[in-house]
């Protein structure tokens, strides 16, 4: 994670202690044994099953919940909340003799209107999708652009999302990431590191737009690429990203970090690399293993944590420090939007806000209970917000 450079500066501040709490290893909690009546205050298997299975339902109703409030209040906006009323036919009951016909029916209610999107019968991603007005949108093509660290791997919740949605998504490996075959040590430059995201822009057909999602350091990935292609791109999306001013670098942005907690973890966390022998510069950052739960997924699920801990890469130097340079007329004419993670150990709200106040967005979202990673931790709450931003037009100059 490109975040882990921050230490490298030489401010000088107090530092706080960083709290560690590692979740108790199974066995050193006692064991209970399970008991059929439930009595002496232990809890048979069954009943934790039972209220296992009673927390997942209250936490599906309340994403239901949420979602449905979303969708009235936004067509309460729009003037777009028809309520036809209910009609009631009366069915007369079976039976062949005139008596039986001559007896009251039983009613049946009959709505004339169409099934809500509120209806508690559909899941939050089926209320945001059938929302969703795809032939309207000016292009239904995503590129997602993994941070520092990671590879397209990391978005596998989203493009499931995503697709149901019925959009087309592309999640690429940056040179040296993911599955990508080259040496992360060998990457000399920004050009060098996102030259697969050229590639895949460059070979679009005539006319042919996308939108681009960046997520940490992708967001310098990003930024450089809407200077080359500005006809290209319709409109990109920084996910606690690095949103480049024109003259910075990606170390530029995320050394001006003042938080002396996240500073302190990150100095533990980062590996430097030392490619062309420790007389020379880094050539890569690695990040240990142990502090990855506290570092980048405090909010996230044990089995991604596993799966970022098997699949992360170093993350190269070289285009962290190089300074981009951007201009008003390509990367300024393609509308951009930020989405905050609130719960973010390694781009901590306040460096989120730091980009957003000295290069304004067209608009911020928020994501609360997310750490660095909303992909993993909360990847409905994204692809809402993913979604909205597709449906938000252009402002007129």
């Amino acid at each position: 994670m490109g975040n882990s450079l921050v230490c490298m500066s030489t401010e000088n501040k107090a530092r706080k202690k960083a709290s560690k709490h590692p979740p108790p290893h199974p066995s050193s909690s006692p064991s209970l044994v399970p008991s059929s009546s439930g009595r002496d205050g232990v809890t048979s298997s069954s009943s934790k099953k039972e209220i296992n299975k009673d927390l997942e339902l209250d936490e599906e109703l309340a994403e239901q919940a949420i979602a449905a409030a979303m969708l009235f209040r936004h067509h309460q906006r729009n003037g777009t909340l028809p309520f036809p009323r209910s009609t009631s036919v009366v069915y007369p009951s079976q039976g062949s003799n005139k008596k039986q016909l001559q007896q009251p029916g039983f009613t049946k209610s009959s709505s004339s209107r169409q099934r809500s999107l509120a209806d508690p019968l559909l899941r939050p991603s089926q209320l945001v999708s059938q929302d969703l007005k795809i032939d309207d949108l000016e292009t239904k093509h995503l590129i997602l652009v993994h941070g520092g660290g990671f590879g397209a791997w990391c978005w596998y919740k989203v493009i499931a999302l995503l697709e149901e949605s019925g959009l087309k998504v592309d999640a690429i490996d940056l040179t040296g990431s993911g599955t990508h075959s080259s040496d992360t040590n060998t990457i000399k430059s920004l050009s060098q590191y996102v030259k697969p995201l050229v590639n895949i822009i460059d070979n679009l057909r005539e006319g042919e737009k996308v939108i681009l999602v960046g997520h940490d350091i992708g967001g310098a990935c990003v930024s450089y690429v809407m200077e080359l292609f500005p006809s290209k791109i319709a409109k990109s999306i920084f996910i606690a990203a690095t949103m480049l001013s024109n003259g910075q670098s990606a170390f530029d942005i995320l050394s001006q970090q003042t938080d002396s907690t996240d500073l302190l973890l990150l100095r533990q966390a980062q590996v430097f690399l030392y490619g062309n022998g420790k007389n020379n510069p880094p050539t890569a950052i690695d990040l240990d293993k142990a502090l990855l739960k506290d570092l980048l997924f405090n909010q996230s699920s044990p089995k991604d944590i596993a799966l970022a801990s098997v699949s992360m890469r170093p993350i190269p130097f070289a285009p962290i420090l190089e300074k981009v340079s951007l201009s008003t007329k390509n990367y300024g004419s393609i509308p951009r939007f930020y989405i905050k993670t609130q719960e973010d150990c390694a781009v901590p709200v306040s460096l989120q806000d730091t980009m957003i106040k000295s290069n304004p967005p067209q608009q911020v979202f928020q994501i609360k209970g997310s750490d660095h990673a909303p992909f993993f931790s909360k990847p409905q709450a994204l692809h809402r917000i993913l979604l909205e931003t597709l449906q938000i037009p252009k402002l007129q100059a």
